[in-house]
């Protein structure tokens, strides 16, 4: 048995390297497309959404995940996102399809993330990011083509109530056996929250030097997090 169970532990970390090693990939063949034109772009098509799956894979191969139902609702986000991931990549505008898929991850995670814990129980916390996610929006605004205006409302809000509430679950485990697994999933909703900030601005309002660097680093750190937040702890819901 406690070869079973140190074999399951390497088949995971190999799963997790694959994943850095596919990120790594996806974002070089970003920025070589964007440079050198579409011959890179292959690189990038195969391991974007790859990266994401394999995450997903990590999710479905802990054996003892904080929550069933967190467990799932985290791999059902991750679906969601390698949906997300294929629409914002593919040749012509499939931005707003990409946008959708990932409002529905976050509404999966913030089920996953109320399953152990009150929702908005800090209201403190929700405050600060509405402010954020206000000042995101307010930012993007005279940039924004008419028709994306109340979906970029939609998504901001439900992003930083995502981000919120995972900071709030947070302080809530603080002192428990489940604070590990919870701080796991804060920093994954802080680290989104840049993600999908900075994937706005480069796409709606500012030309960022090495785009794809900061918005795939930080979306495939809080994508890792999420899967890590699976982990076991003491909670039986």
């Amino acid at each position: 048995m406690a070869y079973q169970g140190t074999l399951g532990i390497e088949r995971t970390r190999l799963v997790y390297a694959l994943f850095l090693v596919c990120a790594g990939l996806a974002i070089l063949g970003s920025l070589l497309a964007a440079s050198d034109g579409s011959v890179w772009r292959w690189l990038h098509y195969l391991t974007k959404p790859t990266a994401t799956l394999l995450l997903l894979v990590v999710v479905f191969r802990n054996r003892a995940p904080s929550s069933r139902t967190y467990g799932m609702a985290v791999a059902i986000g991750l679906l969601f996102a390698a949906a997300g991931d294929v629409f914002l990549m593919l040749p012509g505008d499939y931005f707003l399809a990409g946008l959708i898929c990932f409002l529905l991850t976050h509404c999966a995670y913030i089920f996953a993330l109320t399953r152990d814990a009150k929702f908005a129980a800090h209201l403190g916390v929700f405050g600060f990011f509405a402010v954020i996610a206000l000042f995101v929006v307010a930012g993007l605004w005279t940039s924004l083509p008419p028709e994306m205006g109340i979906p970029v409302i939609i998504y901001a809000l439900a992003l930083g109530a995502m981000a919120a509430q995972a900071v709030s679950r947070l302080r809530q485990f603080s002192g428990t056996p489940a604070q590990a697994t919870a701080r796991f999933a804060a920093y994954g909703g802080l680290l989104f929250m840049i993600s999908d900030t900075l994937l706005a601005y480069g796409r709606f309002r500012w030309q960022i030097p090495y785009n794809a660097l900061w918005v795939l680093g930080t979306y495939y750190a809080a994508q890792y997090f999420f899967a890590r937040s699976t982990q076991a702890h003491d909670s039986k819901r």
